[in-house]
């Protein structure tokens, strides 16, 4: 489960709900500093939330980017069914990004983070045309690790007898001190309430659809790598969820600019935010003075 170091968005993000043709989606929208060079669109991975990119809208501003941060269907505080799984169907999730950006009415550099990346690169491939590029952070190639499945297999099956609250007591209760530090005593209660909200905030539903899709996820890379769209794999120097490794050769397959984040795991966005904001901004940078000079 992603930890935000806040769920407070820094001063000047906006906090609203953007009406697309598909509904309206939460998101926090920070704006750019300075000569605007283009917009984001952050797409957080299972269990998360756009506050997971939080420690990223103030460096990424400064270098002059709107960053704007969703919610997907179903997750946190954007609404979805509790108990219908068809309208998180990856196909479904992706026409909602889609959506989003059309809504923000620019072609956007597009972001999935985990499971954001592969509902990304689902959008992507319906579709290219709104997009300037696609940066798959920490998202592998196909289905999840083994240790991974067998985590995400245990979620469902609590889910499909047990109510959100009970599910939370029951995670509690089995992670390890280490997995449930949040950083310091006052500050770790406070996150914890907080993680509490955000995941009593999702609809199970949501969550054993798309836990069963990263279980089920075919390699569709050869499929992604026609499309003439810049690619960008980003990652930490450690990860259980996709191995490093994997995600190394899936970058050489897209011939996409590889970055790996060090300090950081799997979510080097929370891990090390600084380094991975400026990774983000030079390729998109790298893209702008390829363009001037083409």
């Amino acid at each position: 489960m992603s930890r935000p170091a806040t769920f407070v968005p820094p001063a000047g993000v906006r906090a609203y709900r953007l009406p697309t043709a598909r509904g309206e989606f939460a998101v926090l929208d920070a704006p750019p500093q300075g000569r605007p060079k283009g917009t984001a669109l952050l797409l957080p991975g299972f269990t998360g939330s756009k506050e997971d990119f939080i420690a990223l809208h103030e460096p990424l501003a400064a270098a002059g980017y709107r960053t704007v941060a969703v919610d997907g269907r179903g997750q946190y505080e954007t609404e979805g069914p509790k108990d219908d799984e068809t309208p998180y169907a990856q196909g479904e999730l992706a026409r909602d990004v889609l959506a989003q950006a059309a809504a923000l009415g620019t072609p956007v550099h597009l972001v999935g983070h985990s499971l954001g990346g592969q509902i990304s690169r689902a959008a992507v491939l319906l579709d290219p045309t709104p997009f300037v590029s696609l940066t798959l952070m920490s998202s592998g190639p196909a289905q999840i690790s083994v240790s991974q499945q067998q985590r995400v297999k245990l979620l469902r099956d609590a889910l499909a007898v047990m109510g959100m609250a009970e599910v939370w007591e029951a995670i509690q209760a089995m992670e390890t001190p280490e997995e449930t530090d949040t950083g310091g005593l006052d500050a770790g209660l406070d996150d914890l309430a907080d993680l509490r909200r955000r995941w009593l905030g999702n609809s199970p539903a949501q969550l054993i659809a798309t836990g069963r899709q990263l279980c089920t996820e075919p390699d569709r890379v050869a499929e992604l790598a026609a499309v003439p769209l810049p690619k960008h794999v980003l990652s930490g120097e450690r990860d259980d969820t996709w191995p490093v490794s994997l995600l190394d050769e899936m970058a050489v397959r897209l011939k996409a600019e590889r970055t790996v984040v060090p300090g950081a795991e799997h979510s080097p966005n929370e891990d090390q935010p600084l380094e991975t904001a400026r990774a983000l901004a030079a390729f998109w940078n790298s893209i702008d003075h390829q363009r001037a000079g083409s």
